[in-house]
């Protein structure tokens, strides 16, 4: 499956004083890339919620190759890099101009239940969501 495109605009508060996207917003960035890529699959994210489902983000590992800045025309690409029994990890790229990729993240996130007795295994929904694992990100080796 093609990846879900989430376009946006820096905004002047997400910047630093180094003149770049402060590094916290990254994070927010991929939520809300997060809840585009589900509801343009099908599922909007309070479907997902009044279906007693949630997700929750257990690890994110980010990789930042260049700055974003104030008014930089941008998109969050996400794709499924993996999927489990109960998590899956989906993959994003910050493209400035659509084209130039200055960040690279994976976020594993656990599937839970919204009345608070824990994590569940991935539901029906969620799988056809999620599709086939196409990774944007390459694997990272241990050394």
């Amino acid at each position: 499956m093609k990846p879900v495109i989430h376009p946006f605009t820096v905004r002047y508060f997400e910047v630093d004083a180094q003149g770049v996207v402060f590094n916290g917003w990254y994070l927010s960035y991929f939520d809300e890339a997060m809840a585009t890529f589900f509801a343009e699959r099908g599922l909007p994210y309070p479907e997902l919620i009044a279906s007693g489902f949630d997700v929750q983000l257990v690890n994110t590992e980010i990789d930042w190759k260049a700055g974003i800045g104030w008014h930089d025309t941008v998109e969050v690409a996400v794709s499924t890099a993996r999927i489990g029994r109960t998590s899956f990890a989906l993959d994003f790229e910050i493209r400035r101009n659509g084209t130039e990729v200055t960040c690279s993240a994976r976020t594993v996130y656990v599937v839970i239940a919204t009345d608070g007795s824990g994590k569940r295994e991935i539901p029906p929904s969620v799988a056809a969501v999620l599709g086939e694992p196409a990774a944007l990100r390459p694997t990272q080796s241990s050394a």
